[in-house]
């Protein structure tokens, strides 16, 4: 699929050798990321293009959803990735949540020139997802997890599985444990002002997916602008 996206700076994919879980825990509390992201909201898409949106063009391609099913996107941001579904999925029913409504306006404005087609965007959280028991085919979840605490993520993984088909699929990125050493710098920031790099941190989802009942079937590390990022194509 070719990407209606940008690339800049240098993209490297392959597989991820397993890794233990970072512990590395979020240092700035959530309501202060939904402050930043409502502040950033303006620019936030050009720092995405720059550091995020080959692994979201590559998540677009692993979700390969078909026309007419059910799509569920948490933290959906200004709608980058959302709306490269909704194009494809013009039959179906496609869900995007987030806490910030700087956010969601821009995404809102994305979509506006897309008619006819089901989609809706609600202010909500990821502990109480819009959805029914076992309702949908295809989860996002796109630099979300590495936002958040460790101690959240059990509750999160669980309402995911929740709302999930049988066999849906649950596709995640997330920033990840750099591979060299100049992909560090993400990380050093991190510790020395985390707002700076928004609020992420690498982390490794992979063993914590599998311990809930996921089977992880495609692993990827991406990297962009030096940025580290993992691609997750896991399902229930």
């Amino acid at each position: 699929m070719k990407s209606i996206l940008p690339h800049y700076g240098l993209v490297i994919r392959g597989a991820m050798h397993d890794a233990a879980q970072t512990k590395l825990d979020a240092r700035v509390p959530q309501n202060e990321i939904v402050a930043l992201y409502d502040n950033w909201a303006a620019i936030w898409d050009v720092l995405a293009m720059l550091v995020e949106s080959s692994a979201r063009t590559r998540a677009v391609s692993l979700a390969a959803i078909g026309d007419g099913q059910t799509y569920l996107e948490a933290a959906v941001g200004t709608g980058l990735t959302f709306r490269e579904i909704v194009r494809r999925n013009p039959n179906g029913v496609n869900i995007g949540i987030d806490q910030s409504e700087g956010m969601l306006a821009k995404a809102r404005q994305r979509l506006l020139p897309i008619k006819g087609v089901h989609h809706e965007l609600h202010k909500g959280s990821v502990f109480t997802l819009p959805a029914q028991d076992a309702s949908i085919d295809v989860l996002m979840s796109c630099f979300l997890f590495d936002l958040l605490p460790f101690s959240w993520m059990d509750t999160i993984l669980v309402e995911f599985r929740r709302v999930l088909k049988s066999n849906g699929k649950l596709i995640m990125v997330n920033m990840t444990e750099a591979r060299n050493v100049f992909a560090k710098v993400y990380e050093l920031i991190y510790h020395l002002a985390p707002k700076a790099v928004g609020c992420h941190r690498g982390i490794c989802l992979s063993e914590m997916l599998k311990q809930h009942g996921f089977t992880v079937e495609h692993r990827e590390y991406i990297q962009q602008m030096l940025f580290p990022a993992e691609v997750i194509r896991a399902y229930w």
